[in-house]
């Protein structure tokens, strides 16, 4: 992690601003913080000596320009942007399955579409990703919520047997209960094993890019059940 060049979207608050400050504090070269928060994420960037983009994820033109406008080559892109849901399935509209795909899934894969070319081209790079242990186990009361983190687990895991080979490593976040805004009404059927604060959530995903690990799941219940 000392001395590489890092781009964290959806950056402003929580696990986003954790991973700034746990890059910062390791040593990193240059990191980009990125969010449709403009004040938010230029706060952040401050804090670390950074530079902020805003960006709305949704829309791949601004993913495309957030990436291009890094003169460095990136080592490290973290893809955690997410929103959460509470819906009745049997009423739910196209337009409410399209907000939440294009922002919890679409997101991720504009990302790599125009991070991963030039980290194949050098042999190396790593991408991290924020799911959710409901992309593992589910998530009562929002099928979209449950749907579209299995979705991003999923693509993640393919990148990493297809891609892992070509010097490229990936880790998926999944963690329940983070102190975040999604969380600020209280952590639902999430924090049944308890809520954590972003900064824990962070240091898990240093340690797995510094030792190539896949999964991260600072809260380990979710592995165990997981494995059952």
């Amino acid at each position: 992690i000392k001395n590489t060049n890092i781009v964290i979207t959806g950056a402003a608050s929580g696990i986003g601003e954790a991973l700034a400050i746990a890059f910062y504090n390791a040593s990193a070269k240059n990191i980009v913080v990125s969010d449709i928060n403009a004040d938010g994420v230029k706060n952040v960037a401050d804090k670390i000596n950074g530079i902020a983009i805003t960006t709305d994820v949704t829309k791949e033109e601004d993913v495309k320009k957030m990436i291009n406008a890094f003169e460095h080559d990136i080592d490290i892109y973290c893809s955690n942007v997410g929103i959460g849901a509470h819906e009745d399935f049997l009423t739910l509209s196209n337009e409410q399955w399209r907000k939440m795909i294009d922002t919890n899934l679409m997101s991720h894969i504009y990302g790599v579409r125009h991070v991963l070319p030039k980290m194949l081209d050098r042999g190396s790079g790593h991408l991290v990703f924020t799911a959710s242990a409901a992309g593992l186990l589910s998530q009562l009361g929002s099928v979209t919520y449950s749907v579209t983190k299995h979705a991003v687990v999923s693509l993640a895991e393919w990148l990493k047997i297809t891609y892992g080979k070509a010097g490229i490593g990936v880790s998926c976040i999944c963690p329940q209960a983070v102190r975040t805004a999604m969380t600020a009404q209280g952590p639902g059927v999430a924090g049944v094993d308890g809520m954590i604060e972003p900064n824990v959530a962070a240091e898990d995903v240093i340690d797995a890019i510094r030792n190539n690990r896949f999964l991260v799941t600072p809260h380990e219940e979710v592995r165990r059940v997981r494995l059952c």
